[in-house]
């Protein structure tokens, strides 16, 4: 049994290692390692100042103390992660931060701990390696060796890695040969410390750690390594310690075995929370964020409780310290519900019922945006809309670019796992596709003077659950507006409209259930207009936006607001009013209705006094009897615009639309959208229409942050 520990514990190690970055050592620290290592160093002085007064070793050695201090600075962050990620706030700000600094901490401690273990011999009482005689191999020769096998780690590794990741590129089934020969290089390095006493489980942990994270064999072994453990060898570890614990040891009725347990559990706790806070103070975090974080990174792992039953089987530990240390360590990880449960209502506290949606947004804050891709045919468009949305200067813009992939049998068979939560898909049409999307988008934002941010993102999924893809990530990733493709494309050289009927039920969805505002573009030719994006140009992008009224179109007016900063948009707003004399003899409003009227009129007034009145946009007013001089209105602006901006409006029908959608060639636009999309309107005026997120929609995600964050 004790074979099986050890070598599951060796790839446990090897796979920790090679997920880590070795070389952020040598770069400036983030944030995020400031706060790991101002943790590290409090817990480890007062765990170095009260572990002899509880008595946790069997001698009073003052090296054992400096290692068990050491360890205990450490962090699990492979259980962390999994514990955030399935409490669903490892994506929110506090939990990526978190991990981030768990990783720092676990990779700084374990480092650490191997320098240890190349001079010191713990199973010899912490003596000098080769100090007695008959001990093994000398402290230098140990060193010499470690250090030699990192040596050819880092120069070797990444030529023997890339010659294999460039023979067996994505979409094809790496060789057999290849991954042996993979593996066999890594146990051949993994083998040159332990020839000379060093510990093979972390020898396996210095190995992964100096490899190329990067690549397609890095991430296949991460995969098929971490699959063996959840389902092989994590259950016969934990029997292992059950049985190696000897809970019945632990001396219940003794002051001091409950007072080790007490002093393990708070001690720590304390040093964390102390080292998080004068962290804090640096980067001016609040303290209860501060507070969280710290408990967060008290959790311990696999190789904390495996040491802990190692120590005690070389008697360097009491069966009772051993057992108090490892209730206490199952004890950290039950409170981390508790703590998802308060960053999640703290967040509610911050926006209690404020809907994700451009009329409120901050100024302040970056606007977050999802962009649906459906092939490398919506470049253009995409590329088009994120110039004419972005605004100059601060706090700039994060864009999700998601690829909208249908889950096929044939793409099913190329999926390859990528980490938690992760997913990559390896045939050559998506990979080939998903690189052209990913091109042109960087080529863009380098040319870009503003600060756009891209994030690649895919919803992989059948017709039926696609949505459901797009609304978790824009729930994790706190979007504020999501923009679809219409499902019906550009004609093609045939004068032909491509497009998949499939996705218009896609968008259905989405606007039905989406956590936040949802646009649906009908590109007619906005991606063509690369007079934008070229800073040569004088010309100028002609658009309109038609209001009637409704939180839709309030929607859709403070998307203008953005569009009228862009110094190439000539933007023009057209307000439908109702006659005055129809208005004064028509049946008599509601309270909601009249309560909408005034929403409408203050918004339109603030939009005014901002845009309007200072000439930067232009306006008109059109006062109209019925639905049929609405419609001969938008007849009459055709080719003088080239994008039209309108509100969904639902079904929602007023005097102004009744009967616009009665033929309804796609209804889930709403009356105005319905009409404008339809090829027979317009053949070259792309359409906006958008759908403001509904504020009694509760939705699931949060964004808990640092103030300075």
């Amino acid at each position: 049994m004790k074979f099986v520990i050890d070598f599951g514990m060796t790839i446990y190690m090897f796979v920790l290692g090679l997920e880590m970055d070795a070389s952020s050592l040598i770069r400036i620290p983030k944030r995020e390692a400031i706060v790991a290592y101002a943790g590290m160093v409090f817990t480890f002085i007062l765990t170095i100042v009260f572990s002899p007064l509880l008595h946790y070793g069997v001698s009073t050695n003052l090296r054992f103390y400096f290692a068990f201090s050491i360890i205990m600075s450490s962090t699990g962050s492979p259980l962390l992660t999994r514990v955030l990620t399935d409490l669903k706030i490892g994506k929110s700000n506090i939990g990526k931060f978190a991990i981030s600094a768990a990783v720092y901490t676990e990779l700084i401690t374990i480092l650490i701990s191997c320098i240890g273990y190349a001079i010191f011999q713990p199973e010899g009482g912490f003596l000098f390696r080769g100090q007695q005689i008959g001990s093994g191999h000398s402290a230098i020769l140990v060193s010499a060796t470690l250090l030699a096998q990192t040596i050819i780690t880092i120069v070797t590794g990444p030529i023997v890695l890339r010659w294999v990741n460039d023979a067996n590129p994505h979409g094809k089934t790496i060789k057999g040969s290849h991954m042996i020969l993979s593996v066999a290089y890594s146990v051949c390095v993994g083998c040159i410390s332990p020839l000379m006493g060093f510990s093979p489980v972390l020898s396996a942990f210095v190995t992964g750690a100096f490899l190329p994270r990067q690549g397609r064999i890095s991430q296949f072994v991460v995969t098929k390594v971490n699959n063996f453990l959840a389902i092989v060898f994590y259950p016969y570890f934990f029997v292992w310690v059950g049985l190696e614990a000897r809970i019945g040891q632990f001396k219940v009725l003794e002051d001091q075995a409950w007072l080790r347990l007490l002093g393990f559990f708070a001690v720590e706790m304390v040093a964390k929370i102390l080292g998080s806070l004068f962290s804090g103070l640096i980067f001016d975090f609040h303290w209860p964020e501060s507070t969280k974080l710290a408990l967060l990174l008290n959790v311990k792992g696999h190789l904390h409780i495996y040491l802990t039953i190692i120590a005690m089987k070389n008697q360097l530990i009491t069966y009772s310290t051993c057992i108090s240390m490892i209730l206490a360590i199952l004890f950290k990880i039950i409170y981390i519900p508790i703590i998802a449960r308060q960053i999640i209502r703290r967040g509610r506290k911050r926006f209690p019922n404020q809907p994700l949606a451009l009329q409120w947004h901050d100024p302040d804050k970056e606007l977050r945006i999802l962009i649906g891709f459906h092939g490398p045919e919506n470049v253009p468009c995409a590329i088009n809309f994120m110039e004419i949305s972005k605004e100059s200067g601060d706090p700039g813009m994060v864009v999700y670019a998601t690829d909208m992939i249908q889950l096929t049998d044939e793409i099913a068979a190329t999926l390859v796992s990528g980490g938690i939560d992760m997913v990559e898909v390896t045939d050559e049409t998506v990979i080939k596709n998903r690189d052209k999307i990913t091109t042109s988008l960087h080529e863009y934002i380098q040319d870009s003077e503003d600060d756009i941010t891209l994030q690649r993102a895919m919803a992989l999924a059948t017709f039926n659950n696609m949505h459901q893809e797009i609304i978790n990530l824009a729930e994790d990733s706190f979007i504020t507006l999501i923009i679809l493709p219409f499902h019906i494309g550009l004609p093609n050289v045939n004068n032909t409209h491509s497009g998949n009927d499939a996705f218009r039920y896609v968008n259905r969805k989405v606007l039905r259930n989406a956590p936040c505002s949802v646009a649906v573009m009908v590109d007619r030719g906005l991606g063509g207009v690369k007079k934008l994006i070229s800073k040569s140009s004088n010309n100028t992008l002609n658009v309109v936006v038609i209001f009637i009224g409704g939180k839709d179109d309030r929607e859709a007016l403070a998307y203008a607001g953005r569009v009228a900063y862009h110094g190439r948009v000539k933007l023009t707003i057209i307000r439908f009013l109702v006659a005055t004399d129809i208005e004064n003899n028509s049946t008599r409003r509601t309270s909601q209705q009249i309560e909408e009227m005034k929403l409408d009129d203050e918004c339109f007034a603030n939009f005014y006094d901002k845009f309007i009145a200072g000439g930067k946009v232009s306006y008109q007013e059109k006062h109209l009897v019925n639905s049929t001089q609405a419609y001969s209105i938008l007849r009459s602006l055709e080719g003088l615009y080239q994008l039209f901006i309108v509100g969904r409006g639902g079904r929602a029908n007023t005097m102004l639309t009744v009967g616009m959608n009665d033929w309804e060639h796609c209804p889930e636009l709403g009356p105005l959208g319905d009409l404008l999309s339809c090829p027979a309107f317009s053949t070259n005026a792309s359409v906006l229409i958008i759908q403001q997120h509904d504020p009694k929609f509760e939705h699931g995600g949060y964004e808990i942050e640092f103030p300075a964050l």
